[in-house]
Protein backbone atom coordinates (compact mmCIF):
# COMPACT_ATOMS: atom_id res chain seq x y z
CA UNK A 1 0.00 0.00 0.00
CA UNK A 2 1.36 3.42 -0.94
CA UNK A 3 1.87 5.98 1.80
CA UNK A 4 1.10 9.70 1.38
CA UNK A 5 3.99 11.28 -0.53
CA UNK A 6 5.32 14.76 0.22
CA UNK A 7 5.70 17.01 -2.77
CA UNK A 8 9.12 16.49 -4.36
CA UNK A 9 10.02 20.15 -4.08
CA UNK A 10 9.53 19.97 -0.31
CA UNK A 11 11.97 17.07 -0.05
CA UNK A 12 14.52 19.20 -1.93
CA UNK A 13 14.57 21.74 0.91
CA UNK A 14 17.60 21.85 3.18
CA UNK A 15 16.17 22.71 6.63
CA UNK A 16 17.30 25.94 8.26
CA UNK A 17 20.06 25.38 10.82
CA UNK A 18 20.06 27.98 13.63
CA UNK A 19 23.15 29.18 15.45
CA UNK A 20 24.32 26.87 18.20
CA UNK A 21 24.36 27.82 21.87
CA UNK A 22 26.51 24.99 23.32
CA UNK A 23 29.74 23.27 22.37
CA UNK A 24 30.08 19.67 21.24
CA UNK A 25 30.01 18.48 24.84
CA UNK A 26 26.90 20.45 25.69
CA UNK A 27 28.79 23.00 27.80
CA UNK A 28 27.41 26.56 27.58
CA UNK A 29 29.68 28.98 25.76
CA UNK A 30 29.64 32.66 24.81
CA UNK A 31 27.07 32.65 22.02
CA UNK A 32 28.23 34.75 19.08
CA UNK A 33 26.38 32.74 16.46
CA UNK A 34 22.89 34.24 16.24
CA UNK A 35 23.31 38.04 15.91
CA UNK A 36 21.48 38.78 19.16
CA UNK A 37 21.75 42.14 20.92
CA UNK A 38 24.51 42.00 23.59
CA UNK A 39 22.82 44.84 25.50
CA UNK A 40 19.70 42.71 25.95
CA UNK A 41 16.24 44.23 25.59
CA UNK A 42 14.84 47.68 26.20
CA UNK A 43 13.71 47.98 29.84
CA UNK A 44 10.51 49.59 28.57
CA UNK A 45 9.84 46.60 26.32
CA UNK A 46 10.46 44.21 29.22
CA UNK A 47 7.96 46.07 31.40
CA UNK A 48 5.34 46.03 28.65
CA UNK A 49 5.91 42.32 28.11
CA UNK A 50 5.41 41.60 31.81
CA UNK A 51 2.13 43.54 31.83
CA UNK A 52 0.64 41.11 29.32
CA UNK A 53 0.34 38.35 31.93
CA UNK A 54 -2.90 39.92 33.12
CA UNK A 55 -4.72 38.76 29.97
CA UNK A 56 -3.24 35.38 29.08
CA UNK A 57 -6.70 33.89 28.58
CA UNK A 58 -7.46 36.32 25.73
CA UNK A 59 -6.48 35.93 22.08
CA UNK A 60 -4.16 38.69 20.86
CA UNK A 61 -5.49 41.49 18.68
CA UNK A 62 -5.65 39.73 15.29
CA UNK A 63 -5.00 42.99 13.48
CA UNK A 64 -2.11 44.13 15.70
CA UNK A 65 -3.74 47.55 15.42
CA UNK A 66 -1.73 49.43 18.04
CA UNK A 67 1.54 47.96 16.80
CA UNK A 68 0.80 48.91 13.19
CA UNK A 69 -0.10 52.42 14.27
CA UNK A 70 3.09 52.75 16.33
CA UNK A 71 5.24 51.60 13.42
CA UNK A 72 3.43 53.88 11.00
CA UNK A 73 3.88 56.89 13.29
CA UNK A 74 7.58 56.15 13.79
CA UNK A 75 8.33 55.79 10.07
CA UNK A 76 5.73 58.03 8.43
CA UNK A 77 3.79 55.13 6.89
CA UNK A 78 0.20 54.17 6.19
CA UNK A 79 -0.79 51.75 8.98
CA UNK A 80 -3.18 49.91 6.64
CA UNK A 81 -0.16 48.86 4.56
CA UNK A 82 1.83 47.48 7.50
CA UNK A 83 1.76 43.70 7.95
CA UNK A 84 3.15 41.75 10.91
CA UNK A 85 4.50 38.26 11.28
CA UNK A 86 6.19 35.62 13.37
CA UNK A 87 9.54 37.23 12.80
CA UNK A 88 10.34 38.63 9.38
CA UNK A 89 10.84 35.01 8.31
CA UNK A 90 7.08 34.51 8.08
CA UNK A 91 6.81 37.59 5.88
CA UNK A 92 9.48 36.26 3.53
CA UNK A 93 7.42 33.08 3.24
CA UNK A 94 4.23 35.08 2.69
CA UNK A 95 5.84 36.92 -0.22
CA UNK A 96 6.72 33.63 -1.87
CA UNK A 97 3.29 32.17 -1.12
CA UNK A 98 1.52 35.13 -2.70
CA UNK A 99 3.77 35.70 -5.71
CA UNK A 100 5.46 32.44 -6.69
CA UNK A 101 4.56 28.84 -7.44
CA UNK A 102 5.34 25.93 -9.76
CA UNK A 103 6.74 27.19 -13.04
CA UNK A 104 7.93 30.50 -11.56
CA UNK A 105 11.47 31.57 -10.74
CA UNK A 106 12.66 33.62 -7.77
CA UNK A 107 16.11 35.16 -7.50
CA UNK A 108 18.41 35.72 -4.57
CA UNK A 109 22.10 36.57 -4.30
CA UNK A 110 24.74 33.95 -3.61
CA UNK A 111 25.55 34.09 0.12
CA UNK A 112 22.04 35.41 0.74
CA UNK A 113 19.86 34.55 3.73
CA UNK A 114 19.13 30.81 3.86
CA UNK A 115 15.38 31.32 4.35
CA UNK A 116 15.00 32.62 0.78
CA UNK A 117 15.80 29.25 -0.75
CA UNK A 118 13.44 27.52 1.68
CA UNK A 119 10.59 29.95 1.00
CA UNK A 120 10.98 29.61 -2.76
CA UNK A 121 11.14 25.82 -2.77
CA UNK A 122 8.29 25.52 -0.28
CA UNK A 123 5.83 26.87 -2.87
CA UNK A 124 7.24 24.79 -5.72
CA UNK A 125 9.01 27.66 -7.45
CA UNK A 126 12.56 27.44 -8.80
CA UNK A 127 15.35 29.29 -6.96
CA UNK A 128 17.84 31.16 -9.15
CA UNK A 129 21.11 32.24 -7.55
CA UNK A 130 22.78 35.41 -8.87
CA UNK A 131 26.53 35.66 -8.43
CA UNK A 132 27.92 38.08 -5.87
CA UNK A 133 30.64 40.71 -6.23
CA UNK A 134 33.23 39.96 -3.54
CA UNK A 135 30.50 38.73 -1.17
CA UNK A 136 28.27 41.75 -1.89
CA UNK A 137 25.06 42.16 -3.89
CA UNK A 138 25.75 42.53 -7.61
CA UNK A 139 22.84 44.40 -9.18
CA UNK A 140 23.95 43.58 -12.71
CA UNK A 141 24.13 39.86 -11.92
CA UNK A 142 20.58 39.94 -10.53
CA UNK A 143 19.22 41.75 -13.57
CA UNK A 144 21.02 39.34 -15.90
CA UNK A 145 19.28 36.43 -14.14
CA UNK A 146 15.77 37.77 -14.75
CA UNK A 147 13.70 35.77 -17.26
CA UNK A 148 10.06 35.82 -18.30
CA UNK A 149 9.46 33.28 -15.51
CA UNK A 150 10.82 35.54 -12.75
CA UNK A 151 8.17 36.75 -10.29
CA UNK A 152 10.20 37.51 -7.16
CA UNK A 153 13.62 38.90 -6.18
CA UNK A 154 14.95 38.75 -2.61
CA UNK A 155 17.67 41.16 -1.51
CA UNK A 156 18.86 41.44 2.10
CA UNK A 157 20.21 44.92 2.70
CA UNK A 158 22.41 44.87 4.74
CA UNK A 159 23.05 41.27 3.79
CA UNK A 160 23.12 38.24 6.06
CA UNK A 161 25.53 36.38 6.35
CA UNK A 162 28.08 38.68 4.68
CA UNK A 163 27.24 42.03 6.30
CA UNK A 164 27.58 43.94 3.03
CA UNK A 165 25.37 46.87 2.03
CA UNK A 166 24.05 48.16 -1.28
CA UNK A 167 23.51 51.95 -1.17
CA UNK A 168 20.24 53.61 -2.13
CA UNK A 169 21.39 54.36 -5.68
CA UNK A 170 22.11 50.68 -6.34
CA UNK A 171 18.77 49.56 -4.89
CA UNK A 172 17.00 52.16 -7.05
CA UNK A 173 18.93 50.93 -10.10
CA UNK A 174 17.96 47.35 -9.34
CA UNK A 175 14.31 48.26 -9.04
CA UNK A 176 14.35 50.33 -12.21
CA UNK A 177 15.77 47.37 -14.12
CA UNK A 178 13.12 44.90 -13.01
CA UNK A 179 9.90 44.26 -14.94
CA UNK A 180 6.91 45.79 -13.20
CA UNK A 181 5.36 42.38 -12.51
CA UNK A 182 8.39 41.21 -10.45
CA UNK A 183 8.11 41.82 -6.70
CA UNK A 184 11.32 43.14 -5.14
CA UNK A 185 11.54 42.00 -1.50
CA UNK A 186 13.97 44.15 0.49
CA UNK A 187 14.85 42.30 3.68
CA UNK A 188 15.99 45.03 6.09
CA UNK A 189 16.49 42.95 9.22
CA UNK A 190 19.65 44.92 10.06
CA UNK A 191 18.55 48.35 8.82
CA UNK A 192 18.60 49.91 12.29
CA UNK A 193 22.34 49.31 12.53
CA UNK A 194 22.90 51.74 9.65
CA UNK A 195 23.53 55.37 10.31
CA UNK A 196 20.32 57.28 9.44
CA UNK A 197 21.96 58.97 6.45
CA UNK A 198 22.81 55.56 4.95
CA UNK A 199 19.20 54.40 4.57
CA UNK A 200 18.65 52.54 1.28
CA UNK A 201 15.26 54.34 0.92
CA UNK A 202 13.38 51.07 0.54
CA UNK A 203 10.31 52.36 2.38
CA UNK A 204 10.16 55.31 0.00
CA UNK A 205 10.31 52.92 -2.95
CA UNK A 206 7.26 51.14 -1.54
CA UNK A 207 5.39 54.45 -1.43
CA UNK A 208 6.18 55.14 -5.08
CA UNK A 209 5.84 51.67 -6.64
CA UNK A 210 3.49 48.70 -6.50
CA UNK A 211 6.21 46.04 -6.79
CA UNK A 212 8.34 46.60 -3.68
CA UNK A 213 7.89 44.93 -0.29
CA UNK A 214 10.12 45.78 2.70
CA UNK A 215 10.53 43.53 5.75
CA UNK A 216 12.03 44.30 9.15
CA UNK A 217 12.36 42.54 12.50
CA UNK A 218 12.38 43.18 16.22
CA UNK A 219 14.82 40.30 16.76
CA UNK A 220 18.04 42.24 16.21
CA UNK A 221 18.61 45.76 17.49
CA UNK A 222 15.41 45.73 19.58
CA UNK A 223 16.47 42.56 21.40
CA UNK A 224 13.13 40.76 21.11
CA UNK A 225 14.32 37.60 19.37
CA UNK A 226 12.48 35.33 21.81
CA UNK A 227 9.10 36.79 20.82
CA UNK A 228 9.58 36.42 17.03
CA UNK A 229 8.06 39.66 15.78
CA UNK A 230 8.51 41.02 12.29
CA UNK A 231 6.79 43.61 10.17
CA UNK A 232 6.58 44.56 6.54
CA UNK A 233 5.38 47.38 4.30
CA UNK A 234 3.94 47.01 0.82
CA UNK A 235 1.28 48.08 -1.62
CA UNK A 236 -2.38 47.72 -0.76
CA UNK A 237 -2.66 44.80 -3.18
CA UNK A 238 0.41 43.02 -1.81
CA UNK A 239 -0.65 43.37 1.80
CA UNK A 240 -4.15 42.12 0.95
CA UNK A 241 -2.71 39.05 -0.79
CA UNK A 242 -0.40 38.24 2.11
CA UNK A 243 -3.13 38.66 4.72
CA UNK A 244 -5.13 36.01 2.89
CA UNK A 245 -2.48 33.39 3.68
CA UNK A 246 -1.12 34.79 6.95
CA UNK A 247 -1.65 32.63 10.03
CA UNK A 248 -4.24 34.16 12.40
CA UNK A 249 -3.09 35.48 15.77
CA UNK A 250 0.52 35.22 14.59
CA UNK A 251 1.92 37.82 17.02
CA UNK A 252 1.27 37.32 20.73
CA UNK A 253 -0.24 39.94 23.01
CA UNK A 254 3.00 40.18 24.97
CA UNK A 255 4.96 40.47 21.75
CA UNK A 256 2.75 43.26 20.44
CA UNK A 257 3.03 45.25 23.69
CA UNK A 258 6.79 44.75 23.92
CA UNK A 259 7.26 45.76 20.29
CA UNK A 260 5.21 48.93 20.73
CA UNK A 261 7.38 49.90 23.71
CA UNK A 262 10.54 49.04 21.77
CA UNK A 263 9.51 51.34 18.91
CA UNK A 264 9.23 54.18 21.38
CA UNK A 265 12.52 53.51 23.17
CA UNK A 266 14.76 55.24 20.64
CA UNK A 267 17.45 55.74 23.28
CA UNK A 268 17.98 51.99 23.59
CA UNK A 269 18.27 51.68 19.81
CA UNK A 270 20.83 54.49 19.68
CA UNK A 271 22.90 52.96 22.48
CA UNK A 272 22.80 49.59 20.76
CA UNK A 273 23.88 51.12 17.45
CA UNK A 274 26.75 53.03 19.06
CA UNK A 275 27.99 49.97 20.98
CA UNK A 276 27.82 47.86 17.86
CA UNK A 277 29.68 50.39 15.71
CA UNK A 278 32.47 50.74 18.29
CA UNK A 279 33.10 47.04 18.80
CA UNK A 280 32.50 45.99 15.21
CA UNK A 281 35.13 48.48 14.08
CA UNK A 282 37.45 47.33 16.86
CA UNK A 283 37.09 43.67 15.92
CA UNK A 284 37.59 44.49 12.25
CA UNK A 285 40.87 46.16 13.23
CA UNK A 286 41.96 43.11 15.20
CA UNK A 287 41.22 40.89 12.19
CA UNK A 288 43.12 43.25 9.88
CA UNK A 289 46.14 42.94 12.18
CA UNK A 290 46.05 39.19 11.47
CA UNK A 291 46.17 39.74 7.72
CA UNK A 292 49.58 38.11 7.48
CA UNK A 293 47.93 34.92 8.75
CA UNK A 294 45.43 35.07 5.92
CA UNK A 295 42.48 36.60 7.76
CA UNK A 296 40.18 39.20 6.18
CA UNK A 297 36.96 40.77 7.42
CA UNK A 298 34.29 41.56 4.84
CA UNK A 299 33.16 45.20 5.33
CA UNK A 300 30.00 45.07 7.44
CA UNK A 301 27.05 47.33 8.19
CA UNK A 302 25.43 44.81 10.53
CA UNK A 303 25.96 43.52 14.07
CA UNK A 304 28.37 40.83 12.90
CA UNK A 305 31.54 40.34 10.89
CA UNK A 306 32.17 37.69 8.28
CA UNK A 307 35.82 36.74 8.77
CA UNK A 308 37.45 34.92 5.86
CA UNK A 309 40.30 32.46 6.40
CA UNK A 310 42.52 32.57 3.32
CA UNK A 311 45.77 31.32 4.88
CA UNK A 312 47.10 28.13 6.46
CA UNK A 313 44.49 28.02 9.25
CA UNK A 314 41.04 27.01 7.98
CA UNK A 315 37.73 28.44 9.14
CA UNK A 316 36.78 25.00 10.43
CA UNK A 317 39.93 24.82 12.56
CA UNK A 318 39.27 28.31 13.93
CA UNK A 319 35.62 27.46 14.59
CA UNK A 320 36.61 24.42 16.65
CA UNK A 321 39.42 26.27 18.39
CA UNK A 322 37.16 29.14 19.36
CA UNK A 323 34.58 26.67 20.62
CA UNK A 324 37.21 25.02 22.79
CA UNK A 325 38.10 28.46 24.12
CA UNK A 326 34.45 29.10 25.03
CA UNK A 327 33.20 31.10 22.03
CA UNK A 328 30.72 29.74 19.53
CA UNK A 329 30.54 31.44 16.14
CA UNK A 330 28.71 30.56 12.91
CA UNK A 331 30.49 28.38 10.37
CA UNK A 332 28.42 28.13 7.20
CA UNK A 333 29.76 25.47 4.81
CA UNK A 334 26.17 24.68 3.84
CA UNK A 335 25.89 28.17 2.35
CA UNK A 336 29.13 27.93 0.43
CA UNK A 337 31.10 29.75 3.13
CA UNK A 338 33.38 26.97 4.34
CA UNK A 339 36.19 29.55 4.37
CA UNK A 340 34.44 31.97 6.72
CA UNK A 341 33.09 32.49 10.22
CA UNK A 342 30.25 34.86 10.99
CA UNK A 343 30.92 36.44 14.36
CA UNK A 344 28.24 38.39 16.23
CA UNK A 345 29.36 41.58 17.95
CA UNK A 346 29.11 40.99 21.70
CA UNK A 347 30.09 42.87 24.83
CA UNK A 348 33.50 44.48 25.27
CA UNK A 349 34.62 41.56 27.43
CA UNK A 350 33.43 39.02 24.88
CA UNK A 351 35.10 40.80 21.96
CA UNK A 352 38.43 41.14 23.74
CA UNK A 353 38.32 37.50 24.84
CA UNK A 354 37.43 36.27 21.36
CA UNK A 355 40.20 38.31 19.75
CA UNK A 356 42.74 36.88 22.22
CA UNK A 357 41.56 33.35 21.45
CA UNK A 358 41.67 33.99 17.70
CA UNK A 359 45.24 35.29 17.91
CA UNK A 360 46.22 32.15 19.79
CA UNK A 361 44.72 29.95 17.06
CA UNK A 362 46.22 31.63 13.99
CA UNK A 363 49.28 33.35 15.44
Amino acid sequence: MNAPAPKPWVLDIAPYIPGRATNDGGRPVVKLSANENPLGTSPEAKAAFAAAQASLERYPDPGATALREALAAAHGLDPARVIYGTGSDELLHLAAGAYAGPGDEAIYVRYGFAVYDIAIRRVGATPVVALDRDYATDVDAILAAVTDRTTLVYVANPNNPTGTFAPAAEIARLHAGLPSHVLLVLDQAYAEYLEPEDDDLGLQLVEAHENVFVTRTFSKIHGLAAERIGWGYGSVAAIDAMHRIRAPFNVTTAGQLAAIAAVGDTGFVERSRAHNRQWRDWLAGEVAALGNAGLRAVPSETNFLLVLFEGPVSAETAYKGLMDAGYITRWLPGQGLANGLRITIGTEEQMRGLADALRGIVG
